[in-house]
């Protein structure tokens, strides 16, 4: 008898590896989508709401998506519409949303899916964590209802954003730093390996032979970010960040895990944003989070490309 599906909130700011990650969730069983939420990050609100329905009309999922917060909670707004473009899916052929976003904020839609199925609900957030914090802050219970918030965020190494930041860190640090010591079961995919799962051309080329419209757009989307990922970082094509956390929900096994103390750092400077992490214990702290130290990126793209190709 197979398990039931694991119910998730899928919370982000789509984006070209955000709506693959989404592409990836929408078609596993082995996940059962409650709702998308979407945050300010890689575009602006608006955009990324937009996205989000854009997203769900290509897997023709039927699953509503409600719009969160449109600024972090301290500091002023960043994006990257410079890695994302200015609508954040730049590619053609795009559907229209089938739907439009629902009345409900995130916020109050995380609250309320989540005290429905204490217990049982796994968000997996792939922008920055304003959302997810301002529903601990309005629900302190929440995190305690919580099975486990998946982040895509931060790195124990260098940062993409600035030297010591990644973006989704940066974009809101006090929400992160809520988040960490909110007691909240909890792991993070950072930089450190997901700058490991590159779409080099021959992995675009594999989606878009997958003929269908999911691996077409895909492709176009990887090709668009690959010429900035050769520029600054000398990759041969974009890194999959956020495709690997929904992944890491799916298929732990494909992951290291290490638990550790993780410090965000929220005084500004040049370290905002940094994820301090105690990767030899040094401090004798008890472990914040889980945190992913490798990961076995063939095996992950060979289970993406093969998720992808059951999509329309």
């Amino acid at each position: 008898m197979s398990p039931l599906p694991l119910p998730v909130i899928l919370d982000g700011d789509p984006g070209l590896d955000d709506a693959v990650a989404w592409w990836l969730a929408l078609a596993s069983p082995e996940l059962d989508v409650l709702a998308v939420t979407t945050v300010h990050g890689n575009v602006p609100l608006t955009l990324t709401t937009r996205n989000a329905g854009v997203v769900l009309a290509l897997a023709e999922a039927s699953v509503p998506y409600h719009a969160g917060a449109d600024r972090p909670l301290v500091r002023g707004s960043v994006t990257a519409a410079s890695v994302h473009g200015a609508t954040g899916l730049p590619a053609a052929g795009l559907p229209e949303p089938a739907r439009p976003p629902e009345a409900e904020h995130a916020v109050q839609t995380m609250i309320r899916v989540v005290r429905a199925r204490p217990g049982a609900v796994t968000v997996i957030a792939t922008g920055p964590l304003t959302n997810v914090a301002l529903a601990f802050r309005l629900a302190p219970d929440l995190p305690g209802l919580v099975r486990e918030v998946m982040w895509m965020g931060g790195s124990t190494a260098q940062g993409n954003r600035t030297p010591a930041a990644e973006f989704n860190a940066l974009a809101d640090p006090h929400a992160a730093r809520i988040v960490f010591e909110s007691g909240v079961p909890l792991r993070m995919v950072g930089l450190n390996v997901t700058m490991q799962c590159i779409a080099t051309p021959e992995r675009v080329q594999a989606l878009r032979n997958l003929g269908n419209r999911a691996g077409t757009v895909s492709a176009e989307l990887l090709t668009f970010y690959a010429g900035v990922y050769r520029e600054k970082y000398g990759l041969n094509g974009g890194a999959l960040h956020d495709p690997l956390a929904v992944a890491a929900v799916i298929w732990p096994d494909l992951l290291t895990w290490a638990a550790m103390d993780v410090q965000v750092e929220v005084q500004e400077g040049a370290n905002l944003g940094r994820t301090t992490c105690d990767l030899y214990g040094v401090t004798g702290h008890v472990g914040t989070a889980r945190v992913a130290v490798g990961v076995d990126d063939p095996a992950f793209f060979a289970r993406l490309l093969e998720r992808l190709a059951t999509l329309p």
